[in-house]
């Protein structure tokens, strides 16, 4: 009896242990977390400004390391902004989007991203605004900010380091006139 509880503890304390150097080793090198490009004020998809944003997002890549996979949020009754936006750049990068998880799935798009295929790689992610700040939490972001309602010329970097931690960075975009230069 004794003998299993020291074990059920050890298995505990294990899966509760901080991460490793292993860890480094299942996660990205660097990912890239957007918000959709802008919209109407009612309507599942981009307005003019906003397909403006995603045929330039190209622009990003360059200064930043052009992504090995591109992910969305899947397209919902109310929303198609994500895979919209993304899609130009995919077909300029030869990648397929992968749209598979909902909006509120942003848990298991975090654990995909922790599988082997991923490992040392860049991966962009559009998704809605309103769960960024969760998606970036489950992705090892200690306090991660609140990505603005009126925000679409941002995009967060995070870097992974040798222990597979996460050091988040606020960039602007600088795509279109008026975007923000800092």
């Amino acid at each position: 009896m004794a003998t299993r509880l020291v074990a059920g503890l050890c298995v505990l304390l294990l899966a509760l242990a901080p991460a490793r150097a292993d860890d480094a080793k299942k996660s990205p090198a660097v990912v890239l977390l957007i918000r959709h490009a802008e919209k109407p004020e009612d309507g599942e998809h981009l307005n003019a400004e906003g397909k403006r944003r995603a045929a330039a997002l190209s622009g990003l890549f360059g200064p930043l390391p052009k992504p090995d996979f591109v992910f969305a949020a899947k397209d919902s009754k109310k929303s198609h902004r994500c895979t919209e936006t993304v899609t130009p750049l995919a077909k300029k990068l030869g990648l397929k989007v992968d749209d598979r998880f909902a909006n509120e799935d942003y848990a298991k798009l975090a654990k995909e991203l922790r599988e082997p295929k991923y490992a040392g790689k860049t991966v962009l992610v559009c998704w809605h605004h309103g769960n960024l700040p969760e998606l970036a939490g489950m992705l090892g972001v200690k306090e991660p900010p609140d990505w603005k309602g009126h925000t679409f010329d941002r995009l967060w970097r995070l870097d992974y380091d040798e222990k597979g931690k996460a050091k988040l960075r606020d960039l602007p975009q600088r795509l279109l006139p008026g975007d923000a230069k800092k």
